[in-house]
């Protein structure tokens, strides 16, 4: 599955949920502890899990769900895959007016459930997570890594729990880096483009030094490292925006930058040896591996700057589901995050573990089919993901088609100031 993440934040606009619904769930608590969490699964109880899982995600996903329903016999998992990422929001959004036909827990972003949350519509974790039967007996006793932990609340309340996630990471050409006498890996922008520049001109041209797979995820990380977060206070025309902005159209204009483009994703040129770096996911590991084969030398590093980007899905649980329901499906998301399925799900996508004692494991740093566990560590100081907010997912959204037509201006050697002003009102709409 190539990144379908990006898909996914690139998907629907933020869902907007009729009055109805409010009313329908406005006598249900979403924190939970008010009804007693049951201690033990005594009778047989069905889990609906909506997911947006394929290929090898799919299959892996399938046989740990299988290793569960072995060791609780009582719980049955039903795995229902809704397509990709934009088809299961859709699904989600067209659902929640029907709150009884949600699933018991469905993979999403936050920024998808941001009118459930402010319905009563989820379930608050917390008490699950501080239960001692079904959960860890404390947030800190779970190993999931706090960011991500953080990173899967809305408006401060736990709905989530972080599973299937990545970040963005740089994937080089040590041969080519070698060839052209680049010693030291790009970890700052002005390396990054010193790089990119240097082999551009070294190879005559004919080879691109460097291009970003994500063109919103660029900006936001872009602004991030100049120290503006993602939100409605963000000035698209200011001198802060346009920094970032001009430093990949300058690239663009002068040729050793490029942007992916028609292509989707760069691992493609690269496996071609026609870029010589990319910032993309650590996901697609996998499809970079497979594209290069024994044509050249690559590695992965940490992407250049402070931050990077932590994407994917958590799950959360809806609150329409039995007491019963929700202490299954509650195991069953702990079992999920465990060392042991993280370290299966890991080694076998190429998603990067939740789970701390996974990623500090000898099993995991072991890993020589892909070379992103030595580094993960490293890579992973400062993470950063889209603040949850009313219509940051609609905005984010929108950074795509707007940076597009900046870069495809810039390509033509064309002044960008219009396609900026243009994207400002775009960018300004999509928060409103």
């Amino acid at each position: 599955m190539k990144f379908s993440k990006k898909l996914a934040m690139a998907a629907v606009t933020a869902l907007a949920l009729v009055g109805t619904v409010a009313c329908s769930n406005g006598n249900k608590n979403s924190s939970s502890s008010s009804e007693k969490i049951p201690s033990k699964i005594t009778k047989k109880t069905t889990v609906v899990f909506w997911n947006s899982m394929t290929g090898v995600q799919q299959t892996t996903l399938k046989q740990l769900t299988k290793d569960f329903e072995k060791k609780n016999p009582k719980i049955t998992i039903k795995l229902e895959n809704q397509g990709a990422y934009n088809d299961l929001q859709a699904k989600i959004n067209s659902t929640l007016q029907s709150p009884n036909n949600l699933p018991t827990i469905t993979q999403a972003y936050p920024g998808w459930l941001w009118n459930a949350a402010q319905n009563k519509m989820l379930v608050n974790l917390t008490p699950y997570i501080n239960n001692k039967n079904v959960g860890w007996g404390s947030a800190k006793a779970s190993d999931i890594n706090p960011d991500l932990l953080d990173d899967a609340k809305i408006k401060g309340t736990q709905y989530g729990i972080p599973f299937n996630k990545s970040i963005e990471t740089l994937t080089y050409n040590k041969t080519m880096f070698e060839k052209y006498g680049i010693k030291k890996v790009p970890s700052t922008w002005e390396e990054f483009k010193d790089v990119a520049e240097t082999i551009y001109k070294k190879s005559n041209h004919k080879v691109v030094g460097a291009g970003f797979d994500s063109l919103p995820n660029y900006y936001t990380i872009g602004m991030k490292d100049e120290g503006v977060n993602f939100s409605d206070k963000i000035n698209f025309s200011g001198p802060t925006s346009k920094k970032v902005i001009n430093y990949y159209a300058d690239g663009i204009k002068k040729g050793y930058f490029r942007t992916a483009g028609s292509e989707h994703y760069l691992s493609g040129p690269f496996a071609n040896q026609k870029v010589a770096m990319f910032v993309g996911t650590s996901a697609g590991e996998g499809f970079v591996k497979q594209g290069v084969g024994d044509k050249f030398t690559y590695d992965v590093a940490p992407r250049p700057g402070k931050y990077t980007l932590q994407q994917g899905t958590d799950i959360y649980m809806f609150n329409h589901a039995s007491a019963e329901q929700k202490a299954a499906a509650f195991k069953y998301i702990k079992f999920l995050v465990s060392q042991s399925s993280q370290l299966k799900w890991a080694n076998a996508t190429g998603y990067i573990p939740v789970n701390e004692k996974t990623i500090k494991s000898k099993a995991y740093k072991d890993n020589k089919s892909i070379k992103l566990p030595a580094k993960l560590q490293d890579a992973m100081k400062h993470l950063y993901s889209v603040p949850v907010a009313k219509n940051s997912n609609a905005a984010f959204q929108q950074l795509s088609s707007i940076q597009q037509n900046i870069y495809a201006a810039a390509e033509k050697g064309q002044n960008i100031n219009s396609q900026i002003e243009a994207g400002k009102q775009k960018f300004d709409a999509a928060w409103k």
